[in-house]
């Protein structure tokens, strides 16, 4: 039976990260130096390994492994990896890649070879997909893209989810994110989905505010195949946090999230909203600091967009905050000042330079009445996934592509 309560949990505001994290038996850790460069040497070996497989002959090889090269610099710049996150057992370099060895680690790397020069192989079509299992949330945040869905009446049942799951596993796709509203008031519906799909072909992550990721919740998630979970928490301070959200136990739920997720030895993600008013070195280094004591392993950058809440408002960033951003997207990830600290994610880096790799070119995301848009932020309803031809409308959402970032590169 699906779940649809929303309750409110005690108000407790002065929790720390510190006090939370105490007592957390965590198996997720970044890892730097010798043991980061012999990963990194066997990262590196496993992919000449799958292209001689693809291809068999050294000129493709060599060819297809630049490719790879150039296709990651595209992505996170010109610096040399100096960390990898550990987490029960497995290695992420990234946030958005299967972990190293994992069921759908070669699946990925092919498809990506097959980018550079078609393979007679079974490939991804997409890297990433979100789909939006609810419009029930118990918060008002400013920035919410859903908005004008949020707590209506729900066009899809449990049953049609799962069917939307299948159908985008048979185009074959690496990650599946699942987001609301808030997913986790859903979390029955979560379970049939995960139980009905191919979890060792594709692996599936939640987008949270962190409500109701209770212990209980977090041993089923995990023992029904759930990878990773992105929890979003905007701010160090809990009050502004807590306002950002409009619900005065955000902070609260978000950490308390993070601590139950890395008992179970999830792949943790932070999101962070970065407003004007947020986009500052003392409030970025900060924040950067409260993960580290939580023990995440990655911090994910997100821009303010006009849509949802945001529509016809002004909040777009200016260059200057561009450019902040991007200096601590660098100095956490590529200096030895902070080997120790989680690993940043920032999609206006690369979409800057080279445009957005979702808007039906790698993936697209799946709102709550089941029409496929470029992204949550681009917003242009091309089909819906459970009516007419499938392949039409991703054919129509790649020709139009992204809204914001063309791809030029």
């Amino acid at each position: 039976m699906e779940t649809e309560t929303i309750t409110k949990a005690p108000h407790r505001e002065e929790d720390t990260a510190e006090k939370l994290q105490a007592g957390t038996t965590t198996r997720s850790r970044i890892i730097s130096g010798w043991r980061k460069n012999y990963i990194h040497s066997r990262i590196i070996f496993s992919l000449i390994k799958i292209a001689w497989e693809c291809y068999g002959n050294l000129m493709d090889v060599l060819r297809g492994i630049d490719y790879l090269l150039r296709l990651r610099k595209k992505f996170i710049g010109d610096f040399k990896l100096k960390k990898i996150a550990q987490i029960d057992g497995d290695y992420y370099p990234y946030l958005y890649g299967p972990a190293y060895k994992g069921s759908t680690y070669k699946k990925f790397m092919i498809s990506q070879l097959n980018d550079f020069k078609p393979v007679n192989k079974e490939i991804y079509r997409f890297n990433n997909i979100i789909v939006a299992i609810t419009k029930k949330c118990a918060l008002q945040c400013d920035h919410c893209f859903e908005w004008e869905s949020l707590n209506k009446k729900e066009n899809l049942s449990t049953a049609q989810l799962i069917e939307i799951v299948q159908k985008l596993q048979k185009q074959g796709v690496s990650e599946i994110q699942f987001s609301g509203g808030e997913p986790l008031l859903k979390v029955d519906r979560i379970l049939e989905i995960l139980n009905a799909a191919d979890i060792r072909s594709t692996s599936f992550w939640i987008d949270t505010s962190g409500f109701k990721f209770t212990k209980e919740n977090a041993k089923l998630l995990k023992t029904a195949g759930l990878t990773g979970v992105f929890v979003s928490l905007d701010h160090f301070e809990p009050a502004l946090h807590n306002k950002f959200r409009g619900f005065k136990d955000a902070f609260f739920w978000a950490q308390t999230a993070v601590k139950n997720a890395l008992e179970q030895g999830f792949v943790v993600a932070l999101s962070v909203c970065i407003t004007r008013e947020f986009a500052s070195r003392e409030n970025l280094m900060k924040y950067m600091e409260m993960a580290k004591n939580m023990g995440v392993a990655f911090v994910q950058f997100l821009e303010p967009k006009a849509v949802g809440h945001f529509y016809g408002k002004d909040v777009l960033l200016l260059p200057e905050h561009h450019e902040l951003i991007e200096e601590i997207y660098t100095e956490f990830n590529f200096s030895s000042k902070f080997l120790s600290y989680p690993i940043i994610t920032y999609h206006g880096y690369y979409q800057r330079r080279h445009g957005c790799f979702s808007g039906g070119y790698k993936g697209f995301y799946v709102d709550t009445d089941g029409d496929i848009n470029p992204c949550p932020f681009c917003q242009k309803k091309t089909g819906n996934l459970l009516e007419g031809e499938l392949e039409d409308t991703l054919s129509s959402l790649n020709r139009g592509g992204c809204m914001d970032y063309s791809r030029f590169s």
